[in-house]
């Protein structure tokens, strides 16, 4: 593996722009995000301040679209660099403060909802949550949203199957520990059943983001600080453990990119790192 950078406090949601040769990342208790060159390996920071930017992705257009804690808000980077504000509250009532996110195929938005940036003041602004730990599905253009799952204790990182036909969430204050969940999305694209356990992550068990591979694999972030647990955590669709990249930190998310999507950035708590791997992200992780 490739040590790229060391300096974030907390490095999260790394999103993968091809067209420009570049990754951007999260690195949300000092509010920016920094850009990693893939010609020059040079860091710089993109954006700061960033409303405590954590999860990122882009959607078909390729446009960047994060989630904010500071503002309690989906937003979506325009072309010529101005922020449209996709979604920042549910029945008139405020979001907690959305964690990451991911786009489908047809362009909408899927994103996870917990109240961990609205904590403290480490990682956004401390206040009190008005709705509920949801999962939303945004329209792009509406910034309508519709609740998908209600059910889930601290909803986390969330990723599709390759053919959407499953979406899986991690469970972070799932009891007695961590899971990562799986549901069937019906053929309407929208609602979820089967809800089911896929991933009982046990004790010490942290997976937090993760992306999902051509094959169908999970490439799951994990740790909290135990060598026998941080890095990465492969699973196959079976649900059975597959592979292993150790780290020296914990890991918080994943993405693919690279000329060929098949370099793995890692991005730890305090560094980012890369693996080339013998698989594909899927288009659009």
């Amino acid at each position: 593996r490739d040590s790229l950078y060391t300096g974030t406090r907390w490095g999260e949601g790394p999103v993968w722009f091809g067209d420009g040769r570049y990754l951007l990342w999260s690195d949300i208790p000092n509010n920016r995000v920094l850009k990693w060159e893939e010609e020059t390996g040079a860091v710089s920071i993109y954006r700061k301040p960033t409303d405590f930017t954590n999860g990122n992705t882009r959607d078909r257009q390729g446009r960047l679209v994060s989630c904010q804690h500071g503002g309690r808000r989906i937003v979506r980077t325009e072309y010529d660099g101005t922020i449209t504000v996709i979604a920042d509250s549910y029945q008139g009532k405020r979001l907690n403060s959305p964690n990451d996110v991911v786009v489908k195929s047809d362009g909408t938005i899927w994103f996870t909802d917990p109240p961990f940036g609205i904590m403290s003041d480490y990682e956004g602004n401390k206040a009190e949550p008005e709705v509920g730990q949801n999962v939303y599905r945004a329209d792009p253009e509406t910034g309508e949203l519709v609740v998908v799952a209600d059910d889930v204790l601290g909803p986390n990182g969330l990723a599709f199957s390759p053919d959407e036909k499953v979406l899986y969430i991690v469970e972070s204050r799932g009891q007695p520990y961590r899971k990562i969940l799986a549901y069937d999305v019906a053929d309407d694209g929208i609602t979820l059943s089967n809800k089911r356990t896929f991933i009982d992550a046990g004790p010490g068990g942290t997976p937090d983001g993760f992306r999902v591979d051509v094959d169908g694999n999970l490439w799951c972030g994990w740790g909290m600080g135990s060598e026998e647990l941080d890095g990465i955590l492969v699973y196959a669709p079976d649900g059975a453990k597959i592979g292993r990249i150790a780290l020296p930190e914990r890991c918080a998310n994943v993405c693919f990119g690279g000329a060929k999507r098949n370099r793995l950035f890692m991005a730890a708590s305090q560094s980012l790192y890369a693996v080339y791997v013998n698989t594909q992200g899927v288009a659009g992780g």
